[in-house]
């Protein structure tokens, strides 16, 4: 497979997982602002900063409010990682490899970022924020489903694979880092039935809440941290992504599991085994933030690793502009 295609597939699929992503925070931030008695735009600012987009949010926009990081956040055509744009590039991306990926798939892109602009053009939408997520959540599970029951299991669907675990590990991550910038409001809440309200909202932003308590039962921070993080089983936890995601970069360079040849199979490697032997005790002990913060940068190295190894020699033309910045 050509590298130029191969970054093009591996895009498109990163793309649409960050959009759906992305509105996944946005609705969980506005869950918990209803559920948070006296908050106020602070909370806002909070959820801009775990996105890593602060500079270019302050640079733009006079003030943290609802609107402004919503609009940020999800239809902002500048800002490269809103869901506007994320839509845009999965879309363009698609387009130059149509003839990898099945009609039906292209045909879902295409629907899924027309509904995107549509709601766009209205500012009047914003005040529907809710509505939005739930329906970008709903049109990226039918692509998923698509592509699950569409397209052969080669090379492409594992370059799909790939990028989508990477990215949502990332952003499971980043919904954590919400909680605790949450947490540092007030930390009279801990343990209150606001606090376990929080961590609810949390689960079902991860559409974990049913399946959490399947398997925990009662509401416990220590248990939703374990379970998000380090869980092998639950397909949105960092542990189970991040394991997937490994499989699928051995199936495209053909190394056997337990070894490697390249950096990224080395780095997502260590990264695998260091999730496998964390305890959640560890993981609170030397702070949820630190360890998130943490986790984020090695997954960014598996990002830059898998660029260099397998797209680095593409050329400038074809595809849109893909960029490794996280979310």
């Amino acid at each position: 497979m050509l590298s130029r295609v191969a970054d093009s597939i591996y895009w498109m699929s990163r793309y649409i997982e960050r959009a759906e992503n992305v509105a996944r925070t946005v609705a969980v931030n506005a869950t918990l602002m209803l559920d948070a008695p006296g908050a106020d735009d602070s909370q806002w600012d909070a959820l801009v900063k775990t996105s890593g987009d602060h500079d270019e949010f302050t640079a733009r926009y006079a003030a943290a409010t609802r609107f402004n990081v919503i609009r940020f956040l999800t239809m902002d055509p500048d800002n490269p990682n809103s869901v506007l744009s994320c839509l845009g590039s999965a879309r363009e991306n698609a387009r130059s490899i149509r003839e990898i990926i099945s009609s039906e798939m292209w045909e879902q892109i295409n629907t899924f970022y027309l509904m995107v602009r549509s709601v766009a053009a209205s500012p009047g939408n914003l005040d529907r924020v809710q509505e939005f997520c739930e329906a970008v959540k709903q049109s990226s599970h039918l692509f998923n489903g698509i592509t699950l029951g569409t397209l052969t299991r080669g090379e492409a669907w594992h370059f799909i694979r790939l990028g989508q675990m990477l990215e949502r590990a990332d952003k499971t991550s980043r919904l954590l880092d919400v909680k605790y910038y949450i947490l540092l409001r007030s930390a009279a809440d801990v343990g209150t039935p606001i606090d376990e309200i929080q961590w609810a909202a949390l689960l079902r932003s991860a559409s974990g809440f049913e399946m959490y308590r399947k398997q925990h039962g009662r509401i416990a921070p220590a248990n939703i941290v374990q379970f998000l993080l380090l869980e092998p089983d639950f397909p949105r936890a960092v542990r189970c992504c991040l394991n997937l995601g490994r499989e699928s970069l051995h199936a495209i360079t053909g190394t056997p599991p337990g070894s490697f040849r390249n950096p990224p199979e080395r780095l997502l490697g260590q990264l695998c085994s260091d999730l496998a032997y964390t305890q959640v005790d560890e993981v609170i002990h030397r702070g949820l933030h630190e360890y998130v913060d943490d986790l984020q940068g090695r997954i960014n190295r598996v990002g830059r690793g898998i660029h260099d190894a397998f797209f680095a020699l593409r050329t400038p033309n074809g595809g849109a502009h893909n960029v490794e910045k996280a979310f």
